[in-house]
């Protein structure tokens, strides 16, 4: 009898330890608690930075910066990650990349951010290579060799990441896909998706829509069915010629005359008084207005895909470049966020410390406490 009543207390005590083992993704019909709403991107940090390694990498993100992050009430980060930075030529592993990565996860949870892990350039994809006139450099969406190379590298990441919990850090296999035709893309989301759910079934994928994440595309985008562990992603800019005002990397940005927000951007006197070389692009904005309803109807398509298929909604880019006029930008931003909460988007400013982002990283202090107080006043996560 005590052989039978011990026996019956270990079988207790096991599935007791079971039940406690099993996280909640696996007791909520298989859908984790990767719940989203204020983040900012971490930019020209382990994507886009082709200078600093080393010591001036290490030094350029710290456990501050994620302290900070938490205290002003951010809930999350978006990481963007390059190829050159993880792996050299032949593929080998470049560690410092991955040891700073990791780093980086260990801090969001130490210090209450979740985190996406955004694969932002590989070298068979540039989201700039045909605004550049690298027209060839995009072999992704034509080569099986570079789509499996997108998968092993996903692997890779994988087996090094799988360890952080589903409710804390997500995946984003690729930024601004610019496939020639939408369907190339949808079928690339489809092979990785069916990769990476072999190795994580429950991980959290965000998925983006083609020709650079835009708002306009997503009514052409597959999701694959019936998996509610994916995040929609859309990125938004508009109007160009406010948001990159000045920016020397775009068309837009060589127009030096005055913009306008709410309403028509830019007034028939001083499309007159441009340069002739820029007129075609502002032309654009010399009929339109942009104002909150125009920000609402762009992304009505967004909003109708993610309640299509029951998912939650992510703007995973937007902002202001920093030379813009303040206040034009703080206009801009409150729509922006009257939106995002009004449809409850969740969404990360470009960015935290670049060109467009509000903190100063060489004076250590913010370099536009106005925009983040704004930031801060929009929606949050009822409770982190």
């Amino acid at each position: 009898m005590k052989q039978i009543l011990y026996s019956m207390a270990v079988f207790v005590m096991t599935v007791l330890a079971l039940t406690a083992c099993t996280t909640k993704s696996e007791t909520n019909d298989g859908v984790n608690d990767f719940r989203i709403k204020r983040g900012t991107n971490l930019s020209h940090w382990l994507s886009q930075n082709n200078e600093d390694r080393g010591e001036a990498r290490r030094l350029h993100i710290q456990e501050d910066d994620f302290a900070r992050l938490d205290s002003l009430g951010f809930d999350f980060v978006r990481i963007p990650i390059d190829e050159v930075q993880f792996w050299d030529e032949e593929g080998n592993k470049l560690p410092e990349a991955w040891d700073l990565l990791t780093f980086a996860l260990d801090q969001c949870s130490k210090h209450h951010l979740r985190a996406i892990v955004d694969l932002h350039i590989i070298r068979s994809h540039y989201f700039n290579a045909v605004n550049e006139g690298g027209a060839n450099a995009n072999t992704l969406f034509t080569s099986e060799e570079a789509q499996q190379g997108l998968i092993n590298m996903w692997y890779q990441l994988s087996d090094a990441l799988k360890g952080y919990s589903t409710d804390s850090v997500a995946y984003e296999f690729m930024n601004e896909p610019v496939a020639p035709d939408h369907e190339q893309w949808n079928q690339l989301i489809a092979k990785v998706h069916k990769a990476l759910r072999e190795r994580e079934p429950q991980r959290t994928l965000v998925i983006g829509s083609n020709m650079w994440q835009g708002y306009e595309t997503m009514k052409y985008l597959k999701v694959p069915e019936g998996d509610k562990n994916i995040v929609l992603s859309f990125h938004y800019y508009n109007p160009m010629i406010l948001t990159h005002y000045g920016a020397w990397w775009t068309p837009i940005g060589k127009y030096s005359g005055k913009v306008n927000y709410p309403g028509v951007l830019v007034s028939k006197e001083d499309y007159e008084a441009a340069p002739d070389s820029i007129k075609k692009n502002l032309e654009p904005y010399l009929t339109q207005e942009y104002n909150i309803d125009r920000i609402r109807a762009d992304f009505k398509d967004a909003i109708e895909v993610a309640k299509k298929y029951g998912l939650q909604l992510f703007c995973g880019e937007w902002g202001v470049y920093e030379p813009v006029d303040r206040e034009l930008a703080y206009k801009w931003t409150k729509d922006m966020l009257t939106v995002f909460d009004e449809f409850n988007i969740a969404w990360t400013t470009w960015c935290y410390d670049a060109d467009f982002g509000f903190w100063d990283q060489k004076k250590h202090d913010f370099k536009d406490k106005p925009l983040v107080d704004m930031l801060m006043k929009a929606k949050g996560l009822e409770n982190k």
